[in-house]
Formats: structure tokens, sequence, C-alpha cells
């Protein structure tokens, strides 16, 4: 909780998992979310173990830039930290690191090494040089990447290489609003339960905004913390901050949209961040 914090005062936008969550799952979200880093905090032993297996399902599926770092007190091992280190796949922060650099300071300096990541290099998107379908997460969340971060053109162009499904045959697309703490997030997941129950092969993807904190420019993405239902495979979900928008939608959800009824969704749930009586963006979608 308090590292959440931290990153989020230091201008990050930090999807937050909450906890006892495996390397599958954190993969997943990191994966979707097209993360320049995943943060990890174990206390219950196995955190070799935990890092190990979540860089080899990142490395598989295209994602091994991802910069894994954590803790965990002293329930890591400094041999344990060493191992991790030495074999490239997690930079742990130690009680000795702790009392040296402090908490600010070891957020810093993780996040000095996420940004070296450059999620617009133009070699990430060789895999968006033909058709993609939804089934593929790794190509849609590279698409949504340039959807919320690249050019017009750039985005266009690439729309149009991997479209898999005609425009004519767009999937529909719903709007969920309400105020914060209504249940936006708990109706979403269990509409997207009752579509896998009731319809098992269909394919579903989820686009929520969560606020932009004006002071910081950071961002709390909290709405996958309540997503029971994302570890079937059928169902996509990607978060973005307002940012600039002043709304309760990010500038970029209608391109968003775009992507996702190209690359074959069955149905597209778009989630605002909690609205006031005078916000009513949701009805462009």
């Amino acid at each position: 909780g308090i590292f959440r914090r931290i990153l989020q005062s230091q201008g990050c936008e930090v999807i937050h998992l909450g906890h006892d969550r495996g390397a599958d799952e954190v993969a997943r979200a990191a994966i979707q979310e097209d993360a320049h880093a995943v943060a990890i905090t174990s206390y219950q032993g196995g955190a070799v173990e935990m890092f190990t297996h979540t860089k080899e399902i990142l490395d598989e599926a295209g994602f091994g830039h991802v910069f894994l770092f954590g803790g965990g007190g002293g329930t890591i091992l400094p041999n344990e930290i060493k191992q991790l280190d030495d074999g490239g796949i997690a930079r742990i922060y130690s009680p000795d690191d702790g009392r040296e650099m402090g908490l600010v300071g070891m957020v810093q300096d993780a996040m000095e090494s996420a940004m070296e990541i450059d999620l617009l290099d133009e070699s990430r998107f060789d895999s968006l040089s033909g058709p993609v379908t939804a089934a593929d997460h790794g190509s849609v969340s590279r698409l949504l990447t340039l959807a919320e971060n690249g050019d017009e053109g750039a985005f266009e162009s690439a729309l149009e290489r991997v479209r898999s499904r005609a425009a004519e045959d767009a999937c529909p697309v719903v709007g969920l609003t309400g105020t914060g703490g209504a249940g936006k997030s708990s109706l979403t997941d269990e509409i997207m339960l009752r579509v896998q129950r009731d319809n098992p092969s269909s394919r579903v993807a989820l686009l929520a905004t969560d606020p932009t904190r004006k002071r910081t420019g950071g961002a709390l993405l909290g709405d996958r913390i309540r997503m029971n239902s994302l570890s079937d495979d059928h169902l996509f979900m990607r978060s973005f901050a307002s940012r600039d928008s002043g709304r309760e939608i990010a500038d970029c959800i209608s391109r968003a949209i775009k992507a996702c009824q190209a690359v074959g969704f069955d149905l597209v749930l778009v989630e605002t961040s909690g609205i006031g009586q005078g916000d009513d963006a949701i009805t462009e979608v």
C-alpha cells in the first residue's frame, strides 16, 4: 500500500492488484496493461520462485522488457537477492537499501530503470504487420498503447494492418458510469462473468478510466483489483488514466474502442471514473 501511494505521488500511473496474486495474474496484468514495470512485495517466502516465474511468463509472451522490482524486508535473503539480480530477473531492495535510500529514494531508483524502457519503440510494433485477433493479448496491448500514446497517423496505419474484422461488422459498445463507490466495477465484473457463462466463446474487452491527480500527474488505476473474471483468456482489460482530458473518460477511449472492434472482440465495455451530476462524456461512446 505505501509503495503504491509513493509511486503515485511521484507521477506514476499505478495498476493496483492487491494481495495474494500469483505470477500468472501479475504477468497477465502487465501484458494487457503494457506496463513499464512490476512491483511485488513478498513477505511469506518463495520470492525467488515468484519473481522467476513472472519473468518467464513475460519473456515467453514477448514482454521481457518489463522491469521487475520489489522487496520483502528480511524475508528475502541476501543470496536470493544476488541470485535474482545476477540472473537479470529482478531488482530487490533490501533493508539496507531502505536505510540508505529511504522509501522515496528506492521508488525513484526503480523509476529511473523503468523510464529507460521506450514503449513506443518502433521495433515493438513489428507484430502489428498483419491481421491480429482478440486472442493475441500481447499484440492487442501494443495496439492500445499506440491508441493511447501514438500519433494519429501511426495508429491509423497500424489499425488497418491488423484489422481482422470488417468495420461494418463492429461489435456493440456498452458504457457504464456512476458516482464513485456506486459499484461500477463490481457490476462490470458480474457482466463479464455472466457473458462467459452464457456465451463461453465470446471475447470481451473492458476499457476503464480512473482520474489523474492534477498535482502529481499520477493515477491509481484500481478497477482491476475488483475483476475476478479476468482469469479467463477470453476476457481482456485495459486501464487508462484521464490525464489531460478533464473528463471521466480518457481522450484515447474512442481510438481504443476502434482498436478492439478491429481485432474482433464481440463486446466492448467502457467504464468511467466516478462522476458528478454534470458528467455525461460516456454518451459519446
